[in-house]
């Protein structure tokens, strides 16, 4: 890990800062980065300790505000988020403030932030997530209503998918049920796995693969000897249990199995008798994803 694997508008900015310090905070911030989704709490942590050299940068903020949030230190995660969005005018992570204050218990003045905002001038994904994020406020205060109208953007659309789709939709669906709209619920509910599959994701993401040693260590004692093996022990024990004509002892098992295995030019000897093939393994089962349910007559 060197801090180059940051990208080049991230670099841009940490390369305005003397060459010691810059390695201290490009090398803190891929930590952040790779730690964020699987220990939110140390990926925090990074952020911070980047934030005490590189603090009065853009992008270091943003990494403290997005860490702080994921690992729930929502007073944190405000904070910083402010600061980004003062430092940018970037409102790319709006949503996040605004549940940042809902965490907080400050659901009047999260509802009062989402709504200074211009939506149309947010790009699909923020605006989705704050359409998600109001809509669920306003869904714990009791107002139903006012929770399925923040859902109807532009992003809600069946025909469509983006990466945010699935909980859009799934997000329609439960507040579609908990107005008692249940055959339009179900038809969401059918909607996001429409958008998985499409997506690839949820039920049908790829499986990960982990490389693992392919070349097990054999066991002798498992082993099974191969059809040439056993001539060989055959064809040793025969010569091994018949005298020969002059009386002398038989020759070493080795020898005579060499002699045999070696057949000479007159030789007419029957072929020795076939040898069983190894059983032979039944092919793998393939498991395939059920086909999604076709539309019922009256929904369609």
């Amino acid at each position: 890990m060197t801090g180059q694997e940051l990208d080049r508008g991230t670099l841009k900015e940490i390369n305005g800062l003397d060459e010691r310090p810059a390695s201290w905070v490009a090398k803190h911030l891929v930590m952040a980065g790779r730690y964020l989704d699987v220990d939110p709490a140390l990926a925090f942590q990074h952020a911070l300790a980047a934030s005490r050299k590189g603090g009065r940068l853009s992008r270091v903020r943003e990494a403290v505000a997005l860490t702080a949030y994921a690992a729930g230190e929502y007073a944190d995660a405000l904070r910083e988020f402010r600061t980004y969005r003062r430092m940018t005018g970037d409102d790319t992570h709006i949503a996040a403030q605004v549940d940042s204050e809902r965490a907080l218990g400050r659901t009047e003045k999260a509802l009062q932030l989402a709504a200074e905002v211009d939506a149309s001038r947010l790009d699909r994904a923020a605006r989705a997530e704050l359409a998600m994020v109001v809509s669920g406020i306003r869904e714990d205060a009791g107002d139903l209503q006012g929770a399925h109208e923040a859902l109807q953007i532009p992003e809600l659309d069946r025909r469509r998918g983006y990466p945010f789709s699935p909980r859009l939709f799934q997000r329609q669906a439960d507040v579609l049920l908990a107005l008692g709209r249940r055959d339009e619920a179900r038809l969401w509910a059918r909607a996001v796995r429409v958008a998985e599959k499409a997506l690839g994701v949820g039920g049908f993401a790829d499986p990960e693969i982990i490389d693992v040693d392919t070349e097990p260590v054999e066991d002798p004692r498992d082993r099974r000897p191969s059809p040439r093996e056993r001539r060989h022990e055959r064809y040793a024990a025969e010569a091994e249990a018949e005298p020969t004509a002059d009386g002398s002892p038989a020759e070493e098992p080795e020898a005579a199995a060499e002699q045999t295995l070696a057949p000479r030019q007159e030789a007419t000897a029957e072929p020795p008798a076939a040898v069983d093939a190894p059983d032979e393994v039944d092919p793998n089962q393939l498991s395939l994803f059920d086909a999604l349910e076709a539309p019922e007559a009256d929904e369609q």
